[in-house]
């Protein structure tokens, strides 16, 4: 096979990693923290090095396949091509693999949906697990018992890459989180955006804006820390980009939610919905306090929406009416006994991701709660209301199926953009 000298420079790598490039004396490594820190890249160049150094098969990992296009697969590229090192691989869109011209090492990106899939591959040599919170711990173990090849001269390992979430999920305490002592074979690496020099001003703004505004999310995001959020009525959400018209793509579910308001925001959400993962992904919205029935109609409109069907709070029949006049397709959303409730479980038993354009919905996912009982200290299942209206009308949108009536799948050529 072909060969070529690489001369990479250590100013490649961030200076936080560049004691770790070709550290392989753990099994499991664990590198997280918060946004922006330039753990991800390191990791894939890291692999990206250890595929060159001999052949390999590395397999790099989300739990859906479908999200593998968006991350798994365009961060490769990427190493690869900050390498320079292109021409030198084959890449197949097909199946999200890529092989080294140069020594056959194989790259393949592949999703979890069904479980026993990971026992399709052999001779597994590295796993990266990204966004690894997203996988259950029985998915890890079943993975960690396909890394058992003897064929390779370097060591067998297992990167676990991912930002804080709840303390409850499989990660806090499989690594010792909550102890604080790390398990055998296994090195822990926190970094935040504070080890990244290369961020722009614009960017570190709007971390420190972020710590005055919702110190919660800052110790999350930004200092990546694991908090227990006393009260948040919806925790399983992240923010991250990605291509709503790509998505389409796959056939998912395009629903829209309105809620309407007056000294309240008037809140549009327009969303895509991955009934088999359950996964609801919010690309744009709407949100805005004083609008007449006119402005919203404009604004259906302007999100390219009028001809897709748009649930509306039921309580509002003669503003419904008045949205049928001018031609768009608003029904009333489904309603039964205990329907907010119902709606809230519905989104709670779902993984929500949210396009940073949606800031809005962010900032209400971000500080919607329980109120608690001035009598017993308690939470109670009443919920704080200023920061419930873009989330009501994501509510309303899947309104159908919480409440066990008829569903009717939208044709994915009228998704609004």
């Amino acid at each position: 096979m072909a060969q070529i000298n690489l001369n990479i420079k250590k100013s490649v790598f961030l200076p936080c990693y560049q004691p770790y490039i070709t550290d392989y004396s753990q099994r499991y490594n664990v590198l997280y923290g918060g946004r922006g820190s330039g753990k991800t890249i390191f990791v894939y160049q890291k692999l990206l090095l250890k595929g060159l150094k001999e052949k390999r098969t590395i397999l790099l990992m989300r739990k859906t396949t479908a999200s593998c296009k968006f991350s798994v697969w365009k961060e490769l590229k990427e190493a690869v091509e900050s390498f320079k090192l292109t021409q030198y691989f084959t890449f197949y869109e097909s199946d999200y693999s890529a092989v080294c011209k140069l020594n056959g090492t194989v790259f393949k990106c592949s999703g979890l949906d069904i479980a026993e899939k990971i026992k399709g591959f052999s001779e597994i040599s590295d796993v990266l697990l990204e966004e690894a919170t997203e996988f259950s711990l029985e998915d890890f173990e079943l993975i960690d018992g396909t890394v058992r090849s003897v064929k390779y001269d370097l060591p067998l390992q297992i990167y676990v890459l991912f930002n804080p979430v709840s303390k409850a999920n499989w990660v806090y305490k499989r690594f010792g989180f909550d102890t604080g002592i790390a398990p055998p074979d296994t090195f822990i690496l926190k970094t935040t955006y504070l080890d990244n020099p290369h961020l722009s001003p614009d960017y570190i703004k709007r971390m420190e804006n972020m710590k005055l505004t919702n110190p919660n999310r800052w110790k999350i995001e930004a200092l990546g820390d694991f908090v227990t959020i006393d009260g948040l009525v919806i925790t399983n959400w992240r923010e991250e980009e990605f291509d709503p018209m790509e998505l389409s793509t796959l056939g998912y579910e395009h629903r829209v939610g309105l809620d309407l308001g007056w000294i309240d925001p008037t809140a549009i959400v327009d969303t895509l919905y991955d009934r088999e993962n359950k996964i609801i992904y919010v690309f744009n919205e709407f949100y805005k306090s004083g609008c007449q029935l006119t402005d919203i109609a404009n604004a259906i409109e302007n999100m390219n929406l009028k001809k897709t069907k748009i649930y509306v709070d039921a309580a509002e029949p003669r503003s419904i009416q008045f949205f049928k006049n001018e031609g768009c397709r608003v029904e009333p959303c489904a309603k039964g006994k205990d329907s907010v409730k119902a709606g809230l479980m519905f989104l709670q038993d779902h993984l929500i991701i949210v396009h940073p354009k949606c800031q809005n919905f962010i900032t209400e996912l971000s500080n919607f709660s329980y109120i608690k009982s001035k009598v017993t200290g308690e939470y109670t299942e009443d919920t704080t209301h200023e920061f419930s209206h873009a989330i009501d009308a994501c509510r309303y949108g899947y309104s159908d199926i919480y409440t066990n009536t008829k569903l009717k799948t939208l044709n994915k050529s009228l998704l609004g953009l």
